[in-house]
């Protein structure tokens, strides 16, 4: 006879197993709501993303800081993916989850880069250096707050690449002071510094935009285990963030991040890093002081 606990245990596991395969086997449409634009009178942020629906997985603090601090978030599709006959249809899909989720949309020369892997650097350094020109542009007509990208080591060869590609723009921005948020998707960070969580709304939020990437959703069902993804984060979290043995975060949901500073030369640790943000708890509590930044926005608003 099983224990009463082994009983719980397994109605809890079993509840998680048939809520997945139950979802697993509906038929998920495409998103159309269009978020209204809203009075974007705070930081100016701009989201480099590695492939189309890299802007919505980790999109958590962008989303909050629009939402609760009145930020504009830039979505820069640096590439739309390595299959030809898929860019079109994926620079398509990422438009329409960022028309879902209220970011504005840019693709790099039109079509977002071909590659812009540590090979196709080494291999054709004309383009990687024109690709490098073009982001440092971007930057300095921007002149974003906060800059969002992935770190270095996040494993896959695009997201990798994509760190390379943002920091040797940001070495042509000497006048440029911004926050730079390191995500993390493929691989973990070996130094996070700030965990922002997330309400149920908001992971929702998060993944009706990742239905906009239909065939990506048809081969691997990730808009279903982003919430274990996240409820992961909070496993980690706290203790990555505030040290070993550090009280865990109450929440259910949450994401990674590492915050520091772009002082024109380099990447210094920021006075914002060292953070647990909850969900039900304002960011302007926590990060309030973002809008110090709010210099770079006011010679350059909208």
């Amino acid at each position: 006879m099983e224990s009463s606990s082994f009983e719980k245990c397994l109605r809890y596991v079993r509840t998680i197993h048939e809520t997945f395969a139950s979802a697993e086997r509906e038929e998920w449409h495409v998103a159309h709501t269009v978020m209204t634009q809203h009075v974007t009178s705070g930081p100016r942020c701009v989201l480099f993303s590695p492939h189309p629906d890299d802007e919505i997985i980790t999109g958590t603090l962008p989303l909050r800081l629009m939402r609760e601090m009145s930020a504009s978030v830039m979505n820069v599709a640096v590439t739309a993916g390595s299959l030809l006959c898929r860019r079109s249809e994926r620079l398509e899909e990422a438009r329409n989850a960022c028309n879902n989720i209220g970011f504005s949309f840019y693709a790099p020369e039109g079509t977002g880069f071909s590659d812009v892997t540590d090979t196709a650097a080494r291999d054709n350094p004309r383009r990687w250096l024109n690709a490098v020109r073009s982001i440092a542009e971007l930057l300095q007509k921007e002149k974003p707050d906060i800059v969002f990208m992935p770190h270095a080591e996040d494993w896959n060869r695009t997201h990798v690449g994509t760190n390379r590609l943002v920091m040797a723009a940001l070495s042509r921005c000497p006048q440029l002071s911004c926050l730079v948020v390191e995500t993390e998707y493929w691989a973990p960070m070996k130094s996070p510094n700030l965990l922002v969580g997330a309400t149920p709304e908001v992971v929702a939020h998060l993944i009706d935009a990742l239905l906009c990437h239909g065939k990506e959703l048809k081969r691997n069902p990730y808009h279903l285990r982003l919430p274990a993804w996240m409820m992961d984060n909070v496993r980690r979290g706290s203790e990555l963030v505030l040290g070993q043995g550090a009280q865990s975060y109450q929440g259910v949901f949450a994401t990674l991040y590492r915050i520091r500073e772009w002082n024109g030369t380099s990447l210094v640790e920021s006075l914002f890093g060292n953070q647990v943000v909850p969900a039900h708890e304002s960011l302007a509590g926590y990060l309030g002081l973002m809008t110090c930044y709010g210099s770079n926005s006011e010679s350059n608003s909208r």
